[in-house]
Parts: structure tokens; C-alpha cells; sequence
């Protein structure tokens, strides 16, 4: 941190404005107006202060100087509702009516719940003869006073985009004064904001139970069910509202997404082609259609959307950021002006923001400019560390308590419980460790389908975490002692149940999810004849493929270099206890082996699972599949080995990656258990 730089912590301006908070309610103008104005000459960017100070001044009979503080106000937070009110007040201190309904209809179309806004509204219209505009004012006054003023104060904090305002007061309501519809459902699309989907999944179900009929609140439950890959109850819920309003764009947009998430993806098609009639210039639904595209392999047809989704919106980094995605992708000159131009625009969003940085980064390392290269993948990354809550703590806590609960003892007193189905293999590892070419490999043999990264464990997992909230002595996985073998044979069963939608009839299928590391003690408990594979890459190539990666969701330990050196340590950790105490049970195969002896190492795979030979596994990029990972365009290619050590084109900057990972370069392949045997063995360090 530079010692010269004199800015407040967000903790001392969040404090300061408090003050001015409290001086415009003691109606101090003057103090509030000149603490504002010290506030802004240090944090210029400030969203709240430039408000204050327009206030003040509007109050001291300065309303011209008010809205030009607005001005600018408006130029960085162009979607900031208050600047709006703020601006119909001052138009009318000035009795112009015309203006003060156009930024007062502005601000209610930004953010619903500004009652001062509706009131001068209806005031505005019975003025001006609009009798029926000024009813219409009414009625929404007339609803945000069925609400408790601390609920509509919160929810004009959440439209606004203040989130930790929002949620501080809605809760603080709510443990005050019990369960209420409203409150509930505020809180919960806090938590859809901040990305998180098991608390809004039980607070929308509680709205529902007490409130059936109340449609926002069963729309936003089914898109907390997409989150959540509970793709079948979604379409349940949507097709309920779709029979009331089949021609809804948002449950329609919703509709797709479900069939997305179940492998339909040619349905999912025509549905997003079908909205593009109405409006052919919505950039997400081209955006929509291309993913789905280059999840069935049409490439061409997948980038001529995504180009199209960046035409018709030149800051969507997504769309940007997913052409890149496509590994392949080699960006024009104009292409490049365009992002950094998306880039230096102040109005375009922190999402957008760190979308162009990776995308940026890919295409300046495919030119060999690696230096500028770096630069943008380490902004990507800091922009989207800022937004996550990811504890490193919480994950190696977890993995001390598999340690102490999973003992070799454990699993001998529990031997052949379970379902005891073969159908599953389970691929693990760390995500960009090569798990896709295996599955890819895998899947392009007679016998067995490739899925997905499936989410049927990790769903297991928070049904016995439940509402656990104590990370230092978690439910999960001490509630594994005292599970019968009956209630592992159910789970076994849920799961081989509930993964058979994404399956077409093969007699095996792989679960590719690479985090179900973390839980191999619950599923050799689960599914005692289940395969699994651990998919292991050379730390540096695997740390740096996932700090160059943005993933769609999750992964959130990926955005930091102590973080991913962290999560690789804590990995090779679980991973030798379960060889410790579940010998033989499972495969390691490391990606660098693969490349240099492909024949090999699916012959060697195939064996472990009990599979015949068969060649066309070999030539896996020919096998035609829908494939929904980063590497979907490279295992649809021939092997290559010049993507093993792509990584020391920015060795002198990962000077603190190396430092981090220490011994973790040479241990992560020192020994290694036999899968075939059971017995250990030394493997050379490469």
C-alpha cells in the first residue's frame, strides 16, 4: 500500500457521511454543504456526498449551482434513482413542471420505492390536468404505505444498488418484528445480489407457503432454483406462471435457462429465437444463444452472436469475455480499440469491467504482449476479488474436519453400505487441470455419457449442513458419524435418481464436478462401487489456468494468488488422506502424462473403470457432444503439448505464485497410490 496516499478507508467516509447525514436532518446546511464538499476533495467518485451537497445547496436558495452538482452526479452513477428525486425537487422550488415530472418519473422508473417521489408526482399531475397519470401516482403511494417505512426505505437502498444498507436495516426489522412477506422477500433478493442462493431459497419458499399467489415471489423462486441446478422444480413453477402469462419475456428468458440447465439446449434455442422477433437488439439473448451454440459445438454460429451481442451493447463485457472464453478466438484490432474503449468509459459497470479485463488479457497474451498481458488479468482478478466473500479459513477448517472424522477405521466399520449402482465416475481435481479432456475421453466410449459438472453432491451436502452457522465446529461432515447404513443407501439412491435427467441411457455416466473432492469420504459412502478419477495438473500451469480463468459462478478461491496457492495446498492435503484411508479407490492421472502418452493413459483409465478398449477414445475430439466447460473448444481438438508450459511466458511476474505453492511444486506428484493395486508407489518429479 503507498503510505503517500491520504484517502479515507471506506470505513471513514461511511462515517463522515453519517455525519452528514445527521447535520441535513439538524437542517445545518452550511456544516452539512461544506462537509460534503471536504468529503468529495478526497473521494471524488463518492455517490452519496455530491447528493448531500445538492440538497444543501437547493436548501440555501442555491438551486441553480444544485443541479449542477447533479450533472455531474449523473455522469458518474447515471443510474442512481436519488439524483433524479433531487433534481424534481429543485424544478420545483423553480414551478417548472414539465422537468420535475420528467426527473421524478425517471427516478420511480429507476427505484419504485420513493414515496416522496409519488407524492410530488400526483401533486404534479392534478396541477397540470393528468388526472388519470396522478390516480395512478396515488395508488402507488398508496401501496408503499401498506409497508412498513422501514421495509420501503430498505428496499429504496437495495434498487439503488446499497446492498449492506439494505440488508443491516431489513434485518434488523425483522428480528425486531417477526416474519413479514415483504421483509422476507427483500432479504432474500439481497441474497440473490450478493449471489448467494440457500437462504433466498428457504425465504421465497416461506413467502410462497404464506403468500401463493404472489407471482414476483415465485418467478424469483424458480430463477433461485436455476442457481441452485434444480432445473426440474423450476420449470414446475414456471410453467405455472407461463399458463397465466405464456407470453412474459422474463419467464420465458427463465423457461430457457431450466432447459439450459437439463441439456436441452436445441429447445432452449428456438425459445431465445422466438423472443428475438419482438426485440432482435437484445444483446443478452444473443448472448444466450451463443452459449448454447458453443455448447453443442457450432462455433461459427456461437461467435457471430456473441459479436452480435457486442455490437448491440459495446461495453457487454460478457459477450467480450466469452469470445475469449472460446480459447480459440483471435480478436481483431477493432475488436481490442472497442474494449479499451468500453473500458475507459466511466459509466460502464464493475461486472462489465473485470468481463473486459480477462478478455483483454486473453487476446494481448495470444499477440505475445504478455507483459500488458498480466496487467489485465491481475486487474480482472482484483476487480472480482472486491465483489466476493471468499474465506480460505472456512475451506481448510472443512477439510481438518474430513481428516478427523474420515478415518481409515470409519470406512472398515461402514464397509458395503450404500447403493451399491456402478454407474457413476466421479472426475475430480482442480478446476483448468485437464478434467474435461478426460471426461471428453471418457464420454467418446460406447458405454458411457458425459453429463456435466453436476451439482447432486454438493446439493447432499447442504441438506446435512442445513442451517449450520458455526464454521469452527460444522455439522457437516460430523453428521456423518451417526448416519445408519440405511440413510446412506437412500442417499446413494437420491443421487442416482435425481442425476438420471441429464442421462440418455448409457449404462455409465461421469459426474465431472471438480470440487467433489472435498467430499470423496460421502461418496464412497454413497456409492461404494462408484469410479473416481483425480485429474491432477503441475501447480504452477494449474494455479495460473485458474487466475487467468472467469468463471460463470463459483470457484471464488480463484481470484487471488494467496488464495489459489491456499486452495492447492489444502487439495493435495485431502486428497492424501483419502489415499491414506480409501486405498486403491482412487485414480490419479495427471495431465502432462496424458499428453505425452495419450494411448497409455486411456488404456490405463479404461481399465480402472472396467471398460473395454475401444479406439475411438483416442480420437475423443472427433466424438460430437455438448461439452459446457472453459475447454470446450480445446477437447474438440487434437492433443498438444504446447499448452503444457504456457504458463512460463509470465514467469517474471509469478515470482509470489511460486513463493506461495513452495513445496507444493515438487510433493504434488512424489508418490502416488496405485488404483489398480491399492499399493504406493514413487513417481518422478518432472
Amino acid at each position: 500500500m503507498d503510505p503517500s496516499d491520504t484517502r479515507p478507508t471506506a470505513a471513514a467516509a461511511n462515517s463522515e457521511v453519517a455525519r452528514i447525514r445527521a447535520l441535513m436532518k439538524a437542517q445545518d446546511f452550511s456544516a452539512a454543504l461544506a462537509a460534503g464538499e471536504a468529503l468529495l476533495a478526497v473521494v471524488p467518485g463518492h455517490r452519496d456526498a455530491p447528493l448531500f451537497v445538492a440538497i444543501a445547496q437547493r436548501c440555501l436558495g442555491r438551486t441553480t449551482d444544485a443541479l449542477e452538482t447533479l450533472v455531474t452526479l449523473q455522469q458518474h452513477h447515471p443510474r442512481f434513482s436519488r439524483l433524479y428525486e433531487e433534481r424534481g425537487r429543485c424544478y420545483v422550488e423553480m414551478r417548472q413542471a414539465s422537468p420535475a415530472i420528467e426527473a421524478f418519473l425517471t427516478a420511480v422508473n429507476l427505484n419504485h420505492a420513493l414515496p416522496g417521489s409519488w407524492r410530488m408526482l400526483e401533486g404534479l399531475y392534478r396541477m397540470t390536468g393528468q388526472t388519470d397519470n396522478a390516480a395512478t401516482a396515488a395508488s402507488h403511494v398508496a401501496t408503499l404505505q401498506k409497508i412498513p417505512p422501514e421495509v420501503v426505505t430498505a428496499t429504496a437502498f437495495f434498487m439503488d444498488g446499497d446492498l449492506d444498507g439494505a440488508e443491516s436495516l431489513v434485518r434488523a426489522w425483522l428480528l425486531k418484528n417477526g416474519d413479514h412477506i415483504e421483509a422476507m422477500r427483500l432479504l432474500a433478493r439481497i441474497g440473490i445480489a450478493r449471489r448467494i442462493y440457500d437462504d433466498p431459497e428457504l425465504l421465497l419458499a416461506a413467502v410462497l407457503e404464506r403468500a401463493p399467489d404472489y407471482r414476483p415471489a415465485r418467478q424469483e423462486y424458480a430463477s433461485v432454483l436455476i442457481e441452485l441446478h434444480r432445473h426440474q422444480e423450476a420449470r414446475r413453477h414456471l410453467g405455472q406462471l407461463l399458463k397465466d402469462d405464456p407470453d412474459n419475456r422474463a419467464l420465458r428468458m427463465l423457461d430457457a435457462a431450466a432447459l439450459v440447465g437439463l441439456g436441452e439446449h436445441e429447445r432452449a434455442i428456438d425459445i431465445y429465437r422466438g423472443l428475438l422477433l419482438g426485440t432482435p437488439g437484445d444483446a443478452d439473448v444473443h448472448l444466450s444463444i451463443a452459449h448454447a451454440l458453443k455448447t453443442l459445438g457450432e462455433t461459427a454460429e456461437a461467435i457471430s452472436a456473441y459479436r452480435q451481442a457486442a455490437m448491440l451493447r459495446p461495453e457487454f463485457g460478457d459477450a467480450y469475455w466469452s469470445l475469449a472464453n472460446l480459447k480459440t478466438y483471435r480478436f481483431t484490432d477493432e475488436e481490442l480499440r472497442q474494449m479499451r474503449a468500453a473500458l475507459e468509459t466511466p459509466t460502464t459497470g464493475d461486472v462489465d469491467r473485470y468481463h473486459l479485463c480477462f478478455a483483454l488479457a486473453k487476446a494481448l497474451e495470444d499477440r505475445g504482449e504478455y507483459g500488458e498481458s498480466f496487467h489485465y488479468y491481475e486487474l480482472g482478478n482484483r476487480l472480482k476479488h472486491a465483489e466476493i466473500r471468499y474465506r480460505p479459513e472456512i475451506t481448510e477448517g472443512n477439510t481438518r474436519q474430513q481428516i478427523k472424522v474420515c478415518t481409515a477405521e470409519f470406512f472398515a466399520s461402514r464397509k458395503d453400505w450404500g447403493a451399491l449402482q456402478p454407474d457413476p465416475i466421479f472426475i475430480v481435481g482442480l478446476p483448468r487441470s485437464g478434467s474435461t479432456l478426460l471426461e471428453q475421453i471418457l464420454a467418446s466410449h460406447s458405454q458411457v455419457e458425459g453429463t456435466q459438472e453436476l451439482p447432486n453432491v454438493q446439493q447432499i451436502v447442504a441438506t446435512l449442513r442445513g442451517r449450520d452457522t458455526d464454521p469452527g465446529d460444522p455439522r457437516y461432515p460430523r453428521i456423518l458419524e451417526r448416519l445408519t447404513a440405511a440413510d446412506f443407501q437412500q442417499l446413494g439412491e437420491q443421487y442416482l435418481t435425481d442425476t438420471r435427467a441429464y442421462r440418455v441411457g448409457r449404462p455409465f455416466f461421469i459426474d465431472k464436478n471438480p470440487n467433489n473432492f472435498r467430499h470423496l469420504g460421502l461418496i464412497h459412502l454413497m456409492l461404494p462401487a462408484a469410479k473416481i478419477i483425480d485429474a491432477r495438473r503441475e501447480p504452477m500451469a494449474c494455479c495460473f489456468g485458474n487466475l487467468k480463468q472467469l468463471f460463470a459462478n463459483g470457484q471464488e478461491f480463484t481470484y487471488g494468488i494467496s488464495e489459489i496457492a491456499r486452495y492447492y495446498h489444502t487439495y493435495l492435503e485431502l486428497m492424501r488422506h483419502w489415499d491414506r484411508v480409501l486405498p486403491g479407490r482412487i485414480l490419479r492421472v495427471y495431465h502432462e502424462d496424458v499428453v505425452e502418452d495419450l494411448e497409455g493413459n486411456v488404456r490405463r483409465m479404461l481399465d480402472f473403470c472396467g471398460l473395454a478398449f475401444e479406439p475411438q477414445c483416442i480420437v475423443f475430439h472427433e466424438t460430437r457432444r455438448s461439452v459446457r466447460t472453459a475447454s470446450s473448444e480445446q477437447v474438440r481438438q487434437a492433443i498438444y503439448r504446447e499448452g503444457l508450459d504456457q504458463w512460463r511466458h509470465f514467469e517474471p511476474w509469478l515470482g509470489p505464485l511460486k513463493d506461495a505453492l513452495g513445496d507444493a511444486l515438487s510433493s504434488y506428484r512424489e508418490q502416488e497410490y496405485d488404483g489398480e493395486s491399492g499399493s504406493q508407489r514413487s513417481v518422478p518429479v518432472r
